[in-house]
């Protein structure tokens, strides 16, 4: 087994080292041994074994867990995405109906004065017609209080008038009648 199989342009090379002073024998990485290349293949077939063996399943298994912890990782965010749409929706949702409720209590604050408004408006007229109609009654009360006090100062002045034309002295009750039916024929007059 000492045969060696060339490469071809092995003579080219062969040539080329020698001219640089190196020894005028072959390359030894450059000749093809059958017997290490059997070993070398053989060696290489063994690692390949054992690597699939320890090294490629645990590797494969740990590759596995990390394509799922990203796709759970995705699916987390995905989640997380549309729980904050959900939210905002929601958050939207609230400030429009606070907002139509914030409008709905202005309006209804708005009547309310206006009630109020008109409510002490109507009192205070009412007070007023209240207070005008008292004074028209005190007025009538002070003006029938005036009329009777004339009416006392026109009898004492009528008897004291009459006592003077007739000169005698009539009896008081007599003249208490005569001044009543004066009195009364004037109050036909005072319309």
């Amino acid at each position: 087994m000492n045969q060696y199989w060339t490469i071809p342009g092995d003579n080219a090379l062969h040539e080329s080292t020698g001219t640089h002073g190196a020894q005028s024998e072959q390359n030894p990485l450059v000749k093809l041994d059958p017997g290490l290349f059997i070993w070398t293949v053989l060696t290489f077939v063994l690692l390949l074994t054992v690597l699939a063996k320890f090294a490629w399943k645990p590797l494969l298994l740990m590759l596995d867990e990390r394509n799922k912890s990203i796709e759970e990782s995705l699916l987390s965010a995905e989640k997380a995405r549309k729980e904050l749409e959900n939210i905002n929706q929601e958050s939207e949702s609230i400030l429009m109906k606070a907002k139509t409720e914030a409008q709905s209590i202005v309006g209804e604050a708005k009547s309310a004065a206006d009630n109020m408004k008109e409510d002490i408006v109507s009192k205070a007229r009412s007070e007023a017609e209240g207070q005008l109609e008292k004074a028209k009654i005190q007025i009538n009360v002070e003006k029938d209080k005036a009329m009777a006090e004339i009416r006392g100062e026109v009898v004492n002045l009528s008897i004291h008038v009459a006592e003077k034309i007739i000169k005698k002295n009539i009896s008081k009750e007599e003249n208490v009648e005569l001044i009543k039916k004066s009195l009364d024929s004037m109050e036909g007059y005072e319309a």
